[in-house]
Formats: C-alpha cells, sequence, structure tokens
C-alpha cells in the first residue's frame, strides 16, 4: 500500500471539536461561521474570502455533487436545497473518523445532541466535558462559598463519569500566564463569596476569577483524565498576547508527576513552542485542530513545522470543527492531503522510508489518540 492510499484508509479519532448544526443554515450565520472574529465582516466583503472559505469550496462542493469553483451563494442554495439531513450525514460521514470527542461545554443552538451527532457521522461519540462550564452550572444552582471546593469536585466527578477528558478555556478567561501553584483553601473561600454572590443576584455566572480559574484546573488535575488546554488563537474574547503555551510552562512542569496527559489545542501561531514543550514534557501532546481549517491551502507548511521538533507519538489530530458540518468534513480533508504531502515530500527526498511515514500517519491520526485516551483503535 502506499502512502496516499493508507492516509485515505486512516478511520480518524477526532480528538477534540463541538457539535454542529444538522439542518439548513442562511448565509449569515454561515458566515459568522467561518470566522473566529465575532463581529460583521466589512459591508462589500465575505467570510468566504479567506483560506477557509476557498477550501470549504474547494473540497466540500465536490461531496455534494458541485462544481469545486462554484460561487458561496450557488454553493449555499443547494446545500440548503437538499434537506435537513442529506447534507450533514454526507459531510460526516465522509470525514471516515471512527471517534468524536466532543466538547459539550459550548454549542451553537439547534446543535445536534451526542446520539443525534453520532448517527450522522457514523463514529462513536464521547464527550469532553469544560471545567468551568461545571463551576458555572453549580454557582447558578447555588452554592456556598465555603463548600465550593468540596460541592465542585463532587459535580466534576459525576458529570465526567463517562467522559474520556476535561477540557479549560484558562486562556479566554484568564490568559496562560496564571500562577501555576495550587490556591490556597482561604483564597477560594473568599474568590468563591464574591463570585457565588454576584451569580446569585445576576442568575448569571462566567467564571473569571484567577484564583477560582485555578481551582477548577487542579480539580481537573486530580480527576485523572487527560485535559485539554485551549492555546492559541480563537475569537477576539482570547488575548493572544496571553494564549501562547510557553506561558503555562511551570503549571506544566507543576503537574508532571500527577499521573495526568496535558494536550495543548489548536496552538496556532505558537506551535513551534507547543511542540518544543511536548518533546521536553512526556505528559504533554499537541494538536493542530482548527488551525488546519483556518490556514487552508497553507496547511502542509505549518504542519511542517509542528512535525519538525514534536515527537511524533505526542501528535494528536483534531478537526476543532464548531457549528458547520463543513468544517468537520474539511478538518479531516485538509489533514489527509497535508500529511500527504508532507511525509511524502520526506519520502520522496529519500529521508523517510514509506513504511515509517505510513506508520507515523497513523499514529497521529487515530493511533496516539487512542493511547492517550484508552479507546480500543479500530472498531
Amino acid at each position: 500500500m502506499n502512502l496516499r492510499t493508507a492516509i485515505e484508509d486512516l478511520r480518524l479519532v477526532d480528538q477534540h471539536l463541538h457539535s454542529v448544526l444538522p439542518g439548513v443554515v442562511d448565509r449569515p450565520q454561515f458566515e459568522r461561521l467561518l470566522t473566529e472574529s465575532d463581529r460583521p465582516a466589512p459591508a462589500g466583503t465575505s467570510q468566504f474570502d479567506s483560506q477557509l472559505g476557498f477550501a470549504l469550496r474547494r473540497w466540500c462542493a465536490p461531496l455534494l455533487g458541485l462544481h469545486a469553483e462554484v460561487p458561496a451563494d450557488a454553493y449555499l442554495h443547494e446545500r440548503n436545497s437538499l434537506g435537513e439531513t442529506p447534507p450533514s450525514a454526507t459531510l460526516l460521514s465522509a470525514a471516515g473518523c471512527s471517534r468524536l470527542l466532543v466538547d459539550s461545554g459550548f454549542a451553537a443552538p439547534g446543535s445536534a445532541s451526542m446520539a443525534e451527532l453520532a448517527r450522522l457521522s457514523g463514529a462513536i461519540v464521547h464527550e469532553v466535558v469544560r471545567l468551568e462550564a461545571v463551576a458555572e452550572e453549580l454557582a447558578v444552582a447555588g452554592c456556598a462559598a465555603g463548600e465550593f471546593a468540596e460541592r465542585y469536585r463532587d459535580a466534576l466527578w459525576q458529570r465526567s463519569a463517562d467522559a474520556v477528558a476535561v477540557k479549560s478555556i484558562m486562556a479566554y478567561r484568564h490568559g496562560l500566564d496564571f500562577e501555576a501553584a495550587r490556591p490556597g483553601r482561604r483564597d477560594v473561600v473568599e474568590a468563591a463569596g464574591a463570585w457565588l454572590s454576584q451569580a446569585a443576584s445576576s442568575g448569571r455566572a462566567r467564571l473569571t476569577d484567577p484564583v477560582l480559574l485555578r481551582e477548577v484546573l487542579w480539580a481537573g488535575v486530580d480527576r485523572g483524565l487527560p485535559i485539554q488546554l485551549h492555546t492559541g488563537f480563537g475569537d477576539p474574547d482570547l488575548d493572544l498576547r496571553r494564549a501562547d503555551p510557553l506561558l503555562c510552562r511551570d503549571f506544566l512542569a507543576g503537574v508532571s508527576g500527577a499521573g495526568v496527559s496535558v494536550v495543548l489545542l489548536h496552538c496556532y501561531p505558537f506551535h513551534r513552542g507547543a511542540a518544543y514543550l511536548a518533546q521536553a514534557y512526556p505528559h504533554v501532546y499537541i494538536d493542530l485542530g482548527l488551525t488546519m481549517n483556518y490556514v487552508g491551502a497553507r496547511a502542509a507548511a505549518v504542519l511542517a513545522e509542528a512535525l519538525e521538533l514534536a515527537p511524533f507519538a505526542k501528535v494528536l489530530y483534531s478537526s476543532d470543527a464548531f457549528g458547520l458540518p463543513e468544517l468537520v468534513y474539511l478538518g479531516a480533508r485538509i489533514w489527509r492531503n497535508a500529511m500527504a504531502e508532507v511525509l511524502g515530500g520526506w519520502v520522496g527526498a529519500g529521508q523517510w522510508s514509506q513504511h515509517d511515514a505510513i506508520r507515523v500517519a497513523g499514529m497521529i491520526g487515530a493511533g496516539n489518540a487512542a493511547r492517550l485516551y484508552g479507546l480500543p483503535e479500530a472498531d
């Protein structure tokens, strides 16, 4: 079997994504889901005029029976005319994933349930529990400040009973330049008192307090499941200057003996620094989810940079798709193309054997995630 065929035949483990909208999506909403910005595009412009937009038309249109150069309006008209389910089922199943690890903490209104996502994709779906979301649910339900730490742990253990991982969005809510040490009880009670009081009066809870963010993160360490940690770019709610994974080096070093793996998600444009951390610390992994879709035709260049230093057993595949089923398929399609180009180039140059290239593609596409999360590699 040659390398390209082996990569095409891989049943991927998409180790981080969100649910998608299974039905018709109008043009304004579709455009909003083609960008990490939460602001409308300037008048007279389109989010389709981007690496992601071009890649979507090139690879998704033929899958739906359309020409690869179809204009955006025609693509959306034909896509939505196919009905509620067929486009989603086609796109999701064509991704070729055996398993989907879904962050349940953030979804667009109307998104598919876990069961529906499994049915449409033909994949086994596992949950990734967002640490901050569990704390916010507890705050809205009501909790005394002195009970917060204990009740949070009880809630987290219960919510994650069937999960394969937990996730932190510390990068969004504070930044990765946080104090690494576990917070003291007195500090937690004081911070919880102020936050829970605000949540009780407003009926809303958004966890941004750095002490409580550290408390829930360390509870995630204690839980013992792999921790997925957002790093790198995202929407404007995040300060990219404080999302460099190198900033949390002290935390990564501090949990090195805890028996817990940490997956640095997305990483771009800090993927080379993330690759260093994966090499330096045995419990640190990286992925390029989100990145691959957004850089589009440049995906092979970014992938090659990540693979300069990261151990191949420490790199994972994900799409980080959100909202659009196109992004689940596109993540897989672009990854397969980039892997074939990068590894094929090294094989062609006589630097690698084809056997090793096929083996590494299998590790990154599925095997590493299967090992990390305790999943069977084949179903």
